[in-house]
């Protein structure tokens, strides 16, 4: 069902209008429109320009709450007021500012001492202690790196040359690292000798003691117990923030509010009158909320509330908001996914449950799977909320049905006996055709009863929407209607041995309704008393008209003949589960049942989607099609029904 919407507009003192947002519209679903767009007609109005004294705080709380686990679990605190919880805010902050300011200045320590170890690890292996080294008088020392291929050439040519003694450290796959020592007096032949071998030079500060070894370790000691210091930090931080849990929960879900009640005034107009400066706020309520709103605000002096009655002049279609029944409800996806039903249309969301979940059962009848479908379906459903799985238990519902009408459990169909007939056997005689599978049969006649109904549906939308032309004379109005009908009937008769009607019938039955499909615009003219004339030629008008009749009647006929699937389906999944059986041995007596099992959860998952994806294909195009445009636009409401807020005074 479509919901009834209203067109309202709110005003009052500019200053009054958060009162009015956080005490009355928070509480109601209203999709606001903007008023400077949709008041053309009002003079002085003007947009509101403020900056959302909220925003910061908000931001605030936020991160302070994204760092309690399950925030979402937590009580919270409503007895704060609006000056508590700034100053909530504002001490919490200060406090959390504070502890980051500590652990900056420690991971900075501590980037400071890994920088120290980096330079010195590499250096783990000399034995020297680097005090003592770095004091040497009559010895000179180099720390630094060496390419790996030119320490090999250093050691094979020249190092028994040199006078000076090469102490290895780490090596990588480019550089080995370590500490040449030269007598003062050769120390510029080998420094120039290193220099040709790309020895680059590192710089030992002298602030290092013991063994290079002993100073990383010394090292990793600093670093560790500067670790330590931020977790405690952090832990420090954490206890603060758990201590003030409720009171910041509280804080953000009312900042929340608060911030975007005030952003109400993106949509809102100003107007000044004498000296008077009003708010206008306008948009779409239904019809039971504008009622209770209009029943709650007759006393409140500094609200005014107008409804717009003459709406569809002024302000357009209303948007769409439906409301079914839950068992239904989940169904409302499909209509979604193919377009809203626009205002003055039928809401096909039952007649989609309805046909979807039926149609469904006769193309998958199996009382054990359909039984897998329906508890699987409806347990998602029931924890999860979604969607899709409210249909599949609905359908699975069918499914079962229909398992009891064939005879078929988990495939099996020498358990329980069919109440109705077994579609892999069953055969019906027709004249002129011969032996045909009965579901197919049945099949082809459902889906002209229920393209009959698509049709009557299209009709009713037309009147609602006073189109004469689609109500009347299109190829699924009356025209259509009676055409179909007929040719309908006339097949009925003559399958169960009945005469058909008079040639004269047939005529009548047949013929006017095409011609008044061909002749749908001048007539619609003529009934509106519009001058305009057709734009193409009569020559024109005729060959276009003979085509779409064409194209009208082939449509028909295949459309009709499209529902032979649900039939052909019902006929495939029978014998996809006797394949399985065969391969389960079945025939012997004593099947193998692990094959039974996974064959059927294969057979359930595989077919179901396939079956699933057929069965909205002809919702959608044998159908929906004939009766549905789709137009409408969601409602979408600023604010939330928010059934646990209390009313604020």
């Amino acid at each position: 069902m479509i919901v009834k919407m209203k067109f309202i507009n709110i005003s009052g003192p500019r200053n009054d209008i958060d009162r009015v947002t956080d005490l009355y519209l928070s509480r109601y679903e209203i999709q606001l429109e903007s008023a400077l767009s949709e008041l053309k007609t009002v003079d002085n109005l003007r947009p509101f320009v403020e900056i959302n004294p909220y925003k910061d705080a908000l931001g605030k709380a936020e991160e302070f709450a994204g760092y309690l686990e399950n925030a979402d679990e937590i009580s919270p605190d409503t007895s704060l007021g609006l000056d508590d919880i700034f100053e909530l805010i504002r001490t919490t902050n200060e406090a959390y500012l504070k502890i980051q300011a500590k652990k900056e200045k420690l991971k900075k320590e501590t980037e400071t001492l890994a920088n120290k170890q980096k330079l010195i690890e590499p250096f783990r292996p000399l034995d020297g202690e680097l005090d003592r080294i770095l004091r040497y008088k009559y010895i000179n020392y180099r720390f630094g790196r060496i390419p790996v291929e030119q320490y090999g050439r250093l050691e094979k040519y020249l190092i028994d040359d040199l006078g000076a003694i090469f102490v290895k450290g780490e090596q990588d796959e480019s550089y080995l690292y370590g500490a040449y020592f030269v007598s003062p007096g050769e120390s510029q032949k080998v420094d120039a000798v290193f220099r040709s071998l790309h020895f680059e030079k590192i710089t030992i500060p002298d602030e290092y003691t013991g063994t290079p070894a002993d100073a990383c370790q010394k090292l990793n000691r600093q670093i560790a117990d500067i670790s330590r210091k931020i977790e405690d930090l952090n832990k420090e931080a954490a206890d603060m923030l758990v201590k003030k849990a409720p009171q910041i929960v509280a804080a953000k879900q009312r900042l929340e509010e608060l911030a975007h009640n005030f952003d109400v005034r993106k949509m809102a107009a100003r107007m000044e009158d004498q000296k008077e400066d009003y708010y206008i706020l306008c948009g779409w309520m239904s019809e039971d909320d504008v009622a209770r709103f209009m029943e709650e605000v007759k006393d409140d002096d500094k609200v005014f509330v107008v409804v717009e009655e003459d709406r569809n002049t002024y302000f357009g279609d209303p948007p769409v908001k439906l409301q079914n029944p839950k068992l239904f409800k989940p169904f409302e996806m499909f209509i979604g996914m193919y377009g809203l039903p626009a205002h003055n249309e039928i809401d096909p969301t039952i007649f989609v449950a309805v046909t979807y979940s039926f149609i469904f059962g006769v193309m998958f009848g199996d009382v054990g799977q359909g039984l897998l479908l329906l508890i699987g379906g409806f347990l998602i459903y029931h924890f999860k909320k979604k969607p899709l799985a409210g249909i599949i238990a609905c359908a699975g519902v069918f499914s079962t049905i229909f398992g009891f009408m064939f005879g078929s459990i988990f495939g099996f169909e020498d358990i329980i006996e069919p109440i109705w007939l077994r579609p892999i056997d069953h055969m019906t005689t027709l004249p002129f055709i011969g032996k045909l599978n009965t579901v197919f049969i049945v099949s082809v006649a459902f889906g002209m009863g229920l393209i009959i109904l698509a049709m009557i549906l299209h009709i009713v939308n037309a009147l609602r929407s006073h189109d004469v032309e689609n109500a009347w004379f299109d190829a699924n109005g009356m025209a259509g209607l009676v055409f179909y009908a007929s040719a309908v009937a006339t097949i009925v008769l003559f399958m169960t041995g009945h005469k058909t009607p008079a040639g004269i019938v047939l005529a009548v039955m047949f013929g006017i309704p095409l011609l008044l499909i061909l002749f749908k615009e001048p007539l619609t003219r003529k009934i509106q008393k519009r001058a305009d004339k057709m734009e193409e030629g009569k020559a024109m008008f005729f060959v276009q008209g003979f085509f779409e009749i064409f194209e009208t009647l082939l449509s028909y006929f295949s459309n009709t003949l499209s529902f032979v699937r649900i039939g052909a389906f019902a006929v495939s999944h029978a014998a996809m589960m006797e394949v399985v059986l065969m391969l389960a041995g079945a025939e012997s007596g004593s099947p193998n049942w692990i094959v039974v099992v996974l064959g059927n959860l294969f057979v359930c998952g595989m077919e179901g989607l396939i079956v699933g994806i057929q069965v909205l294909r002809l919702e959608y195009y044998e159908m929906f099609s004939r009766f549905y445009k789709g137009s409408g636009r969601a409602f979408d409401p600023y604010t939330k029904t928010q059934t646990t807020k209390k009313k604020r005074s």
